[in-house]
């Protein structure tokens, strides 16, 4: 993979869920050794830090239809506005959360860069679940069960409307995999949608290679490339505890090793956001190392 200038963004962000300790995930996936592990791939990095996010403790909940709405808003307006300038600066956005909340922000700086130049972006959500309620059809009320219909242009307008246009991407060309634990309400949102959905009963029956080979070919198809949002709840919970929503029967180191790879392969990946890790229900901080494996496979790492 030719060298990229990468600039990396942790989004200390844990307002969409419950389970407190996700915001500390920026720091797990950079103390398993992220920068040092992209320099020896021979990518120049640059760490931006962390964006400043508010905590729980220091205001309400607000509508319990939507958790912290407004302050979940605010924040993925900046790391809307941070992700679009580092393209601006020829930088390779890699965005750490956080939980998938923080996805808002991230897919609406990258589709905005890139329908400023009239070209369109396509989306691989790697997830155990789809993301895709709406404050109207959530049964906790938790943001992070939300982004993906944001970024399909649907819930409330303060989160799918930033930059002043809706859909960030089009359902045909977003691709969702891994998925096997959907809320009752949300399965017709997932098949009114037209997003692609490659669910685990699909990854046992095709294998992981013709899921990829179709999702490059969905995501790559008429665009300018792709943004990869990587939940690490994807994963079997073997293979990553470190999660808030563990869903038994994930896909298994290989499988999301091969995945990335493909995705290396492509060259046609433009951002990437690795979200959900947990250190303080991980062990030995496993989830986070595994994370940087996989993003070091999505930039290039190849076993020969």
């Amino acid at each position: 993979m030719d060298m990229l200038k990468i600039r990396i963004l942790g989004v200390p962000l844990d307002l969409g869920q419950e389970r407190r300790g996700v915001d500390m995930g920026p720091s797990a996936v950079r103390a398993a050794g992220l920068n040092s592990a992209l320099k020896a791939l021979g990518h120049q990095v640059e760490d931006a830090g962390n964006i400043h996010v508010k905590i729980p403790e220091m205001q309400h909940f607000g509508d319990r239809h939507a958790k912290y709405l407004n302050e979940i808003a605010e924040t993925s307006q900046e790391v809307a506005h941070r992700i679009y300038q580092s393209l601006e600066n020829g930088y390779f956005p890699l965005s750490l959360g956080g939980d998938h909340s923080m996805a808002i922000g991230t897919q609406a700086g990258v589709a905005k860069f890139y329908r400023d130049r009239e070209q369109e972006v396509g989306c691989i959500w790697m997830d155990a679940h789809a993301d895709m309620n709406t404050p109207e059809t959530s049964p906790s009320g938790n943001v992070h069960g939300m982004p993906f219909a944001t970024t399909l242009g649907l819930g409330p307008d303060s989160l799918s409307k930033i930059f002043g246009f809706a859909p960030k991407i089009r359902p045909e060309k977003c691709v969702l995999i891994g998925a096997r634990d959907l809320d009752s309400r949300e399965r017709r949102a997932v098949r009114e949608s037209c997003v692609n959905v490659f669910t685990m009963r699909t990854l046992d029956e095709l294998g992981m290679r013709a899921v990829m080979e179709k999702a490059l070919a969905i995501a790559t198809g008429g665009t300018a490339g792709f943004v990869v949002s990587f939940d690490m709840d994807v994963m079997d919970p073997d293979e990553a505890p470190g999660v808030g929503t563990p869903v038994r029967g994930g896909i298994t180191f290989r499988e999301a090793h091969l995945a990335m790879e493909m995705v290396a392969d492509s060259k046609k990946m433009v951002a990437m956001e690795l979200v959900e890790i947990n250190p303080i229900i991980d062990i030995l901080n496993k989830t986070a190392t595994l994370g940087v494996g996989l993003v070091s496979s999505a930039l290039g790492k190849k076993i020969l």
